[in-house]
């Protein structure tokens, strides 16, 4: 069974004011960690960022609040809240704060990463 940590349980809530920015930080909060999944609420100062990496599971960001902007595999794509970018499995990576900003990360790990 995955249990959710770090959140209210049957509770309705903003999952933005989970976390909040720290001025010159990059804050996170897990809710899931398996070998299956992952789950984790971001939130970035304006010009903070993630640099390039790789993950061995598919990654789907889901912008709450803000701008940021995810480089894939060299392309840049810009993203504003409510939309979504998904960043394939093994494809080099990087997240950077265009403004302060706030995501959700759900990463599916293959069986094989298991």
């Amino acid at each position: 069974m995955v249990a959710l940590k770090n959140i209210q349980p049957e509770q309705v809530l903003s999952l933005a004011g989970q976390v909040t920015a720290q001025p010159g930080q990059i804050v996170s909060r897990t809710l899931v960690q398996t070998s299956a999944v992952s789950l984790t609420l971001f939130a970035f100062s304006k010009g903070e960022e993630i640099s390039t990496h790789e993950s061995q599971g598919d990654a789907l960001v889901q912008v709450l609040e803000g701008v940021g902007r995810f480089t894939v595999d060299g392309t840049d794509y810009v993203c504003r809240a409510g939309e979504s970018l998904v960043m394939p499995a093994q494809k080099p990576h990087a997240v950077y704060g265009e403004e302060a900003f706030k995501m959700l990360l759900t990463v599916v790990f293959p069986p094989e990463a298991q």
